[in-house]
């Protein structure tokens, strides 16, 4: 059981001073403050505080034709032979949280899967028309949500490399 006779750990407060009290209405403390040093410019992509004597860089042209991408060979065979892989490291270079594993698949269902549903649809005979007619409007769609997901990655990938948008 606790002492009841033992002395309180609680200060009394008291006016050491002879001050007026002043009166605060509700909400008066909670006002912001602007503190200088906290303000200061932040990249618009990345976010970090950049420097008082940062100049944005000019959107600068293509320097490769185009033909540019045999330069690196391995880039050229593996966008040639596996542009769902590509495609996938491309998007993990500019967004640290998504894998390669998740764009690469999707790339590769849409678009390669698409190429391949629209090549067997083709091929084989006996596909009721109206069905294969369904089965292309269903590919036309992907491949449109497809182009638009790559135009946004190849957007941010121009911003981020301020490379000028054609």
């Amino acid at each position: 059981m606790a002492d009841l006779s033992a002395q309180s750990h609680y200060v009394k407060l008291t006016k050491d001073r002879g001050e007026e009290e002043v009166e605060i209405t509700p909400g008066e403390l909670n006002q912001p403050i602007e503190v200088p040093q906290l303000q200061v410019r932040r990249c618009l992509e990345c976010g970090q505080p950049l420097p008082d004597t940062y100049q944005r860089p000019a959107d600068e042209d293509w320097t490769t034709g185009i033909f540019g991408c045999a330069e690196d060979a391995e880039s050229c065979w593996k966008g040639l032979f596996c542009p769902c892989i590509l495609f996938g490291q491309n998007v993990e270079t500019m967004r640290d949280d998504t894998p390669w594993t998740g764009p690469c698949i999707c790339h590769a269902l849409c678009v390669e899967g698409g190429m391949v549903a629209a090549a067997a649809t083709v091929t084989f005979y006996g596909v009721d028309p109206r069905t294969s007619c369904l089965i292309l409007e269903g590919l036309f769609f992907t491949w449109w949500l497809c182009g638009i997901y790559t135009g946004i990655i190849r957007e941010s990938l121009q911003k981020k490399y301020h490379l000028k948008v054609i």
